[in-house]
């Protein structure tokens, strides 16, 4: 039996496991994708000590940190259920093997949010995705639309300037939410065109992606023609495993955790984007600090039930 499960191989993950590494737990560390929504991030500025990396480099130093610990088991796989057992805590994978560990950190990240629009899921995959960081590439020379105002909508819009002929950035509302720095970015592309206090109603296509359609026309028509469509419009905490233990979801269906990330269920913490624990602002430094509360919270607890 671990000492400790941390379930999700993300930022928050990672930094709680080089903790508990430190503090001679033996470690678990699972989960099915690796880097977690860091690995989207295509341009990363305010990571301190680094002035310039690529989100995909600062999760493999994450990893490379985190894993240099002998204590530490890393394991890539799908975690299907949790559950209580004999005062701690037993994971089944969907392969059907299982571990047991005396505490867990959730750390399961977030998982984007879909439009809801006619044909979305249609066309995923053909024309249609959920990371403009990741896929603009595939877009060379062509025309898109990127959804959202938030940091992950401008900052895909600017990348995808980079590389597409034509870039609609379609908002709901008249300005953006998202960091200063990405909004100004955008505004030095000459091929971003705004589309604002727009909805998308309907992704338009045959064989692939052809358009979307609005609720309100725009330059005198309610359709565009696009190749793609990028779809940021923000992402839905991952609670669904921590649920399976009772654990306590707040308001905005986020995990509910104290000062020392602990959830409502004695031996369960939490940390990064899942959880409530800094107020709700997903970041990298955010994640790691609430990896690391979490980490030492656990060996407090496992202190106190003197099993360490």
């Amino acid at each position: 039996m671990f000492d400790v499960a941390i379930i999700g191989l993300g930022a928050a993950g990672y930094t709680a496991a080089v903790y508990t590494a430190r503090y001679k737990l033996s470690t678990l560390i699972v989960g099915e994708d690796e880097g977690g929504m860091g690995v989207t991030a295509a341009e990363v500025g305010n990571w301190p000590g680094e002035i310039d990396i690529k989100g995909p480099d600062l999760m493999d130093n994450f990893k490379k940190h985190a894993t240099s610990f002998e204590n530490v088991t890393h394991k890539q796989a799908r975690v299907e259920s949790l559950k209580q057992k004999d005062g701690g805590f037993s994971i089944t994978y969907q392969n059907g093997e299982t571990d047991d560990a005396k505490t867990l950190i959730i750390a399961t990240g977030s998982n984007k949010r879909h439009l809801g629009a006619p044909d979305e899921e249609k066309f995923s995959g053909k024309g249609v995705t959920y990371c403009a960081t990741c896929d603009a590439f595939f877009y060379k020379g062509k025309d898109v639309a990127v959804l959202g105002g938030g940091d992950s909508a401008v900052e895909g819009a600017a990348i995808a300037a980079q590389v597409a002929n034509k870039v609609y950035l379609i908002h709901r509302r008249n300005e953006f939410r998202a960091e200063p720095f990405w909004v100004d970015e955008v505004k030095k592309k000459d091929n971003v065109e705004y589309v604002l206090e727009r909805n998308v109603t309907e992704i338009l296509g045959d064989e692939r992606v052809t358009g979307v359609k609005l609720d309100k026309e725009f330059n005198g028509s309610d359709t565009i023609n696009v190749d793609g469509v990028f779809i940021e419009i923000g992402s839905i905490p991952s609670t669904a495993l921590a649920e399976q233990l009772g654990c306590e979801i707040d308001e905005r269906k986020h995990l509910k955790v104290g000062a020392d990330m602990a959830t409502s269920v004695p031996g369960v913490f939490a940390a990064g984007d899942v959880s409530s624990g800094s107020n709700y602002f997903a970041q990298f430094a955010t994640a790691a600090g609430e990896g690391s509360i979490a980490g030492n919270s656990v060996f407090t607890f496992l202190q106190a039930e003197g099993s360490n």
